[in-house]
């Protein structure tokens, strides 16, 4: 059989990426988000993702948009269409923005010389002077005029716009409305030059399949909202807080929406307080959460050894950095999970889950408040800066009914035991007031009663029904997403599981069938699931973002894992891409 020629694969495409960079400040960020939500209200599926530097002020900043016809959670190896508003911090990006010979770039000479990996990669370079045309319209910005460049070479008609617009600066006034507009038609009018020739790189938008629109309206939210979602529809109605990269913007829409729902916020002055805050609040009855990233979880561990001792249940969502320290703020890793299984000192066990795409946020958030309610325990849930920033044009999720049930103490007219040995681990959970059924809840060795004691046999009587009632729950198949029958398994975990799902198709394509086990319950460890899951496979590649091979670690100290075992891990800024774990499978074949 021929192979097909550029030409053909081209008019094929199903997918298009765009990279618009530029220092901080000039807009790229805005002109992304702009054309994702344009994009979508044409009928295609998509994602942004960002990427910028760790300075409060200035720096670069690069908006990076994949769309497709079908659902998109991870970007591309490589951009089509790589635009710069400027070039003066793009160096800085390093392999995290990739090009090749038939990329196209789109450069202005007065933002600088383009960085070498333009001249490297053979990709053709398009001068257009967007500042100064920008200057020729009153109050017009050179990010808009970009915003048309990409608009035309995606195939968007430029009256895709004006609503857009008309809705997202009303408050701005008509003449900013007007600005925009007119700087949107002059950069489609400039792109028709990237046409000349008639080259298959240059004319995308003839060359992509037309999207078809969804009968129902797309959703476009970011991670992070989708979590706050969650733990809304999960009956979170307390949170403190204290604000981190990046988890902020999950906080700031939660204030308004909590209070939606007749909850509320707080903003704490330190991660410190934040914990103890939540812990005070679910002892009080409140379903709560916190949110931070790894610095702040670091300060949080004595407190959520707490909270597991008194077996009051708190959501916590990691919305993991670079680390450590003070790290990386800006970038995504997932390295986090040793702290998050393994933090708290003695034997403290609690429910660490992660979703699996910015969709499953909401998911996976709501699921892990219904079990912390459920199992008197704390969940933390953890996320990344990849899922957490990235904003994605989905299909809406299905509505789930997990709203956790809390146990609670009723006038029996007996003596309570707030921590008695109930059948599944549970006990009966008194709300402060409640006459009778008083108890003392901090983080001593207690009795059954919430007494204080070092008598060996109460000690071990309370970490057993700690334990037991984590691993004795059914978790139902909601512990991992488990896809294909081959004998090659990819296993991983959080916002690498649409990446290795992309992969596996790949290799469907190449016509080797690959395994996708992606677990959403990390701990507790779910044994006897994970070797049925695993039966007969022969190969097994473990796909993680962490330096140390932290996921491999945690999986062979509780699973033999069978045949042949290979890690591909590296840890963040550079994400690791669908194109390396195809080839990883590959090598299998």
């Amino acid at each position: 059989m021929l192979a097909p020629t550029k030409e053909a694969r081209m008019r094929h495409r199903q997918s298009v990426s765009v990279a618009i960079v530029g220092s901080g400040g000039a807009g790229a960020l805005t002109a992304g988000n702009f054309l994702l939500e344009a994009a979508s209200a044409a009928g295609w599926q998509g994602l942004i993702s960002r990427t910028v530097g760790p300075q409060i002020r200035g720096g670069e900043a690069a908006a990076l948009v994949r769309l497709s016809t079908r659902a998109v959670e991870c970007m591309p190896e490589r951009f089509d269409i790589l635009i710069g508003l400027d070039w003066a911090n793009a160096h800085r990006f390093g392999a995290e923005i990739e090009i090749g010979p038939e990329s196209l770039v789109i450069s202005d000479p007065r933002g600088g010389e383009p960085p070498p990996v333009v001249a490297t990669a053979g990709a053709r370079v398009v001068e257009i002077p967007m500042k100064d045309m920008a200057k020729a319209i009153p109050e017009g910005r050179p990010n808009m005029i970009a915003l048309g460049i990409a608009g035309h070479l995606v195939g968007l008609g430029a009256d895709t716009w004006l609503a857009l617009l008309e809705k997202r600066l009303a408050d701005k006034g008509a003449d900013a409305v007007e600005a925009s507009w007119a700087a949107i038609e002059a950069g489609y009018h400039a792109a028709m030059s990237c046409d000349a020739g008639g080259e298959s790189r240059t004319g995308l938008g003839r060359n992509l399949a037309t999207p078809k629109r969804s009968a129902a309206r797309r959703w476009l939210i970011s991670g992070n909202e989708a979590a706050a979602l969650g733990a809304i529809r999960g009956g979170v109605r307390f949170a403190a807080a204290y604000p981190i990269t990046p988890a902020t913007e999950l906080l700031e829409w939660l204030a308004p929406n909590l209070a939606k729902v007749g909850g509320a916020l707080l903003q704490a002055e330190d991660e410190l307080a934040a914990i103890n805050m939540t812990i005070g609040a679910s002892f009080g009855g409140a379903p709560a959460l916190t949110a931070t990233s790894g610095p702040g979880l670091s300060l949080m561990i004595e407190a959520l050894g707490l909270a597991t001792a008194a077996e009051i249940p708190v959501v916590v969502i990691d919305v993991m950095r670079g680390g450590p320290s003070t790290g990386i703020p800006t970038k995504s890793e997932q390295a986090d999970l040793n702290i998050a299984i393994y933090g708290c000192h003695g034997d403290a066990p609690h429910l660490v889950v992660a979703p699996q795409s910015i969709g499953d946020c909401l998911f996976t958030t709501q699921w892990a408040t219904y079990l912390a309610e459920t199992l008197q325990s704390p969940a933390i849930v953890l996320s990344d800066q990849f899922m957490g920033q990235a904003r994605a044009s989905i299909e809406r999720p299905a509505d789930v009914t997990f709203i956790g049930q809390r146990l609670q103490a009723t006038d029996t007219g007996e003596a309570y035991m707030r921590y008695a040995i109930a059948a599944g681990g549970v006990s009966p959970m008194a709300l402060p007031g409640m006459p009778g059924r008083q108890y003392t809840a901090d983080g001593l060795t207690h009795t059954v009663h919430g007494t204080p004691t070092s008598n060996e046999r109460d000690h071990n009587m309370q970490l057993d029904k700690r334990r037991d009632k984590l691993t004795q729950f059914n978790y139902g198949d909601h512990w991992a997403t488990h896809q294909g029958d081959g004998d090659i398994a990819v296993v991983t975990w959080g916002s690498l599981t649409g990446t290795a799902r992309e992969a596996i198709g790949r290799a469907a394509n190449d016509g080797v069938e690959a395994t996708l086990l992606a677990l959403r319950l990390l701990y507790p460890a779910q044994p006897e699931r994970l070797v049925a899951a695993l039966d007969g496979k022969k190969r097994i590649l473990v796909v993680e973002q962490s330096h140390g091979a932290q996921f491999y670690r945690y999986l062979r100290a509780y699973y033999d894992l069978p045949g042949e075992v290979r890690v591909l891990n590296r840890a963040g800024p550079l994400p690791i891409r669908a194109a390396e774990i195809h080839r990883a499978i590959m090598e299998w074949r």
